[in-house]
C-alpha cells in the first residue's frame, strides 16, 4: 500500500485523535519557531509540506507567516480549513514533491514537520525535495525538518509500540525494519457497540537516519542551525 493509501483509507479517520490536543502541540512548535527567532522577514511567505490537519500552519499564521499549506489528504485539509478563522493561509492539495509549482516568487520558511521526509519513496526524492527547497528561500531563509530517527533497529517485542488507547480506541504501532525502509503496520481496535473491530494497514518509509539527512542538507548548501530530540522527534533547523 502507498503512503496516500495508508492515509486515505486508513490513517486519516484517527490521525487527530492519534496526535492528540491540537492547541497545546500548534503552541509547542509556535514557541520553538518564537525562541529560534523564526519570524516572517523578507517576503513573509512560508511554506508547510505535509501540513496535515495545520499544527504547523496554524503557528506560522499567527505568528504573521502567509503560508502555503500543502497535503495530499483531503480529509486533514478539511480539518486545517475549519481552523483558519482568518489567518492567511491557503490550503493546496498536491504532493509535497511538487513544491517549486507551488509559489512563484522566493520564501522565508519552509517546513516538513512530523515524519513526512520519511514518507518519500528515495532517498533520491529527499535529495530533489531539499534541492528544490534550497532554491526556493530566500537568502537566510530557514527549513525547519521534524522526523524519526530509526538508526537503531528495534528487535523483537521492541517491534510492538503502544501508542494511543482509550475506552474506544486502541492503537498499536508495529515496525519491521530493512536496509534502507521500514515497514509500519497501524493495528487500530476500535469499539462498535461493544464489540472491538480489528483495523491494520501496512506501508513502507525511508529508514531515516539524522547523520545521513545533516549530510546531504550541507552538501546542498544549508547550514545546520539546530540540530536537538524534543519529544522522541529530531527537530533540525537548516538555513540558506
Amino acid at each position: 500500500m502507498t503512503v496516500k493509501e495508508h492515509y486515505d483509507n486508513h490513517l486519516a479517520d484517527f490521525y487527530s485523535w492519534m496526535i492528540g490536543d491540537f492547541d497545546k502541540r500548534k503552541d509547542s512548535f509556535k514557541d520553538f519557531c518564537v525562541n529560534h527567532d523564526i519570524m516572517p522577514h523578507r517576503t513573509g511567505f512560508a511554506i508547510d509540506l505535509g501540513a496535515g490537519n495545520g499544527i504547523q500552519s496554524i503557528s506560522l499564521g499567527e505568528i504573521g507567516f502567509t503560508v502555503k499549506a500543502v497535503d495530499f489528504n483531503e480529509k486533514l485539509l478539511d480539518e486545517l480549513k475549519e481552523r483558519i478563522k482568518g489567518l492567511p493561509i491557503e490550503l493546496i492539495k498536491d504532493d509535497i514533491r511538487n513544491v517549486k509549482t507551488f509559489v512563484d516568487t522566493s520564501v522565508d520558511l519552509i517546513v516538513c514537520c512530523g515524519d513526512t521526509i520519511s514518507h518519500l519513496e528515495s532517498f533520491g526524492q529527499l535529495d530533489k525535495l531539499m534541492e528544490d527547497c534550497f532554491n526556493l528561500l530566500e537568502t537566510n531563509g530557514y527549513m525547519i525538518l521534524t522526523f524519526r530517527d530509526y538508526s537503531f533497529e528495534l528487535i523483537d517485542t521492541q517491534r510492538f509500540i503502544p501508542v494511543k488507547s482509550d475506552d474506544s480506541r486502541i492503537l498499536t504501532c508495529v515496525i519491521d525494519y530493512l536496509a534502507n525502509k521500514i515497514t509500519v503496520t497501524d493495528l487500530l481496535y476500535e469499539k462498535n457497540n461493544g464489540t472491538w473491530i480489528q483495523k491494520v494497514s501496512s506501508y513502507e518509509k525511508l529508514r531515516i537516519r539524522t547523520y545521513d539527512v545533516m549530510n546531504r542538507a550541507m552538501e546542498i548548501g544549508f547550514s545546520v542551525v539546530e540540530n536537538e530530540i524534543n519529544n522522541g522527534m529530531v527537530h533540525v533547523i537548516l538555513k540558506k
